[in-house]
């Protein structure tokens, strides 16, 4: 018996995915979460640049091949219970960096502050303008 893909070690969910962190490499930010299928994973891995899958239509989701906000991978790790990726990764394409589809550094720009959800970071570029 050969070894053992490095894919066929991941615990992949019923519907063959698992959950995926996009760190920022230089400051540990973390930018995003997505899901990838194995396609995707090794796809990412082949290219050095980060390739989802999107639930909603269904396909591997290139990550910039519309607004150009691509993620060049500089590693891929596998969590403890091996069903989480975390990917630490440059986001290029604009400056200062934008990740989100909302035309922000992160996805993750609300905060809970006295009960309720505060935008914390600015809208760097408009989506109307990102995605044509």
């Amino acid at each position: 018996m050969g070894r053992m893909s490095w894919l066929d070690q991941i615990k992949w969910d019923a519907q063959g995915l698992v959950p995926v962190i996009a760190q920022e490499n230089s400051t540990g930010d973390v930018l995003m979460f997505a899901w990838m299928n194995r396609e995707a994973l090794q796809k990412t891995a082949e290219l050095g640049r980060a390739v989802y899958f999107s639930r909603s239509r269904g396909k591997l989701w290139f990550k910039g091949e519309e607004s150009g906000h691509v993620q060049q991978v500089h590693d891929i790790r596998l969590d403890c219970d091996q069903d989480v990726v975390l990917l630490k990764v440059t986001q290029l394409g604009h400056e200062p960096s934008i990740a989100c589809h909302t035309g922000r550094h992160s996805c993750f720009f609300r905060s809970l502050q006295a009960g309720q959800w505060q935008s914390t970071e600015p809208v760097l570029k408009d989506p109307e303008t990102i995605y044509k």
